[in-house]
């Protein structure tokens, strides 16, 4: 029986456990038995969402240390480096504030009120009126850890991701002197994954305790919001692939049609929704940008490699909406410099989200910690999303790879290394 179950996909045991977890939810609201639900099965929710908070601190350090290492490997980078980096920096920026815009437009928070939940919400919103919130120059301060270690075992995660880039940065300055060091982290960087992997393998029975706890202590209600959550990136993510990879870099920057580029993306697209992994895409990116695209094999082999690895615009758009949605649920009034450090720290974050399914649910507590939110209340706000992960995960990741696609078409023109007549043609693969 195990092994029938191990053998379906993982997103579909998901979604199997969502209709059954939901089912069982809403029959406690509607029925009576939210108490039963609240003492035994909710806990198994807990204990899952225990696991992700257990690996976000060695996932991020992990994780960026190897990604700042990525970009200074020759064989990915050359003179390529510079350019490359500017531009997937740049369209995952645009892509946060794009997230921002949107969670505040749509408000898929509103009407979920957990101000009351907890001593920490009341506490939180309490300081926030008495005008004890630290500047936005405090929090760029608070940036730098005094202890790095103390800074990891607090779960100061800004501190950490902080530490972690000047740590990378300083291994690629030591070069082969560092040698030992660089393979420590990378083959920590392969543990960590694959702990995330057997993590994940759980998410079924998380999903299955969550969404049953979420139906039967707030009924159909939370439908709404989910769909509002939805609607709300799927819109995001449309605008920064039309118009910011296809207007501004392929119309305006490139003068090329932009017909002719997402029809020669589309398999790649394809590829990237099905699987919502931007590593398993990897291989028909690169042959779409080579035989569709006109990019020559020597920048798709080191650009398209390196935004699998860095470039997130898709999880930043994300990490800005989770951030709009915990702050509209709790009710706190988000100041610009409160905008100003998620969209910092989204952009930071997203160099080292690893490009597996779901993986950016590890790191939103990155952006939420940016604004007082405490580990019980990022618990909270993973029980509700999580669940709808797998349909949210799925356009990020198509995202990410148009975005990919978009800066190596753009990186290659600027090289030289551009086939125009081929990018003009009809597709080939």
């Amino acid at each position: 029986m195990l092994a029938r179950w191990q053998a379906i996909t993982l997103w579909k045991r998901v979604i199997i456990a969502l209709m059954l977890g939901a089912a069982l939810g809403l029959s406690a609201h509607y029925a009576g038995g939210a108490d039963f639900i609240t003492t035994w099965i909710k806990p198994f929710g807990d204990g899952f969402v225990r696991l992700i908070r257990m690996l976000i601190v060695p996932l991020i350090l992990t994780t960026l240390v190897c990604g700042i290492m990525a970009m200074g490997d020759p064989k990915r980078l050359g003179s390529l480096g510079a350019r490359t980096l500017a531009l997937y920096m740049g369209t995952t920026f645009f892509a946060v504030w794009i997230g921002l815009g949107f969670g505040t437009l749509i408000g898929p928070g509103y009407g979920i009120d957990l101000s009351a939940v907890d001593e920490a919400s009341r506490a939180m919103l309490a300081e926030r009126v008495s005008g004890q919130t630290p500047s936005i120059s405090q929090r760029l301060l608070a940036l730098i850890p005094v202890n790095p270690i103390g800074a990891m075992a607090g779960g100061d995660i800004l501190a950490v991701i902080f530490f972690a880039i000047i740590l990378g940065l300083g291994i690629l300055a030591c070069g082969e002197r560092a040698a030992p060091v660089a393979q420590f982290f990378t083959a920590a960087e392969a543990v960590v994954m694959k702990i995330t992997l057997f993590v994940m393998e759980l998410a079924p029975f998380g999903v299955f305790a969550l969404i049953a706890w979420v139906m039967a202590d707030m009924g159909l209600g939370i439908i709404a919001n989910m769909g509002k959550l939805a609607f709300a990136l799927y819109a995001a993510c449309l605008v920064q692939i039309i118009f910011i990879y296809g207007g501004v870099i392929v119309r305006l920057l490139l003068r090329l049609p932009v017909a002719r580029f997402f029809t020669g993306i589309i398999d790649a697209q394809g590829v990237a929704f099905s699987t919502a992994s931007s590593s398993a895409t990897l291989p028909v990116s690169i042959s779409c940008a080579q035989k569709n695209l006109g990019v020559d094999d020597s920048v798709a082999g080191s650009v398209l490699p390196l935004g699998a690895t860095i470039n997130m615009d898709g999880t930043a758009i994300y990490l800005g909406l989770i951030a709009v949605f915990a702050a509209q649920a709790f009710g706190i009034d988000l100041s610009f410099a409160d905008y100003a450090m998620v969209a910092l720290t989204a952009t930071l974050t997203s160099i080292g989200v690893a490009g597996i399914p779901s993986a950016s649910l590890f790191l939103a507590f990155t952006v939420l910690g940016t604004f007082g939110v405490s580990i019980d209340q990022y618990t909270l706000i993973i029980a509700f999303i999580l669940p709808f992960d797998r349909l949210l995960d799925m356009m990020r990741t198509v995202t990410n790879v148009s975005g990919d696609m978009a800066v190596a078409s753009l990186v290659a023109k600027w090289e030289g290394e551009l086939d125009e007549a081929v990018f003009r043609d009809k597709p080939h693969v």
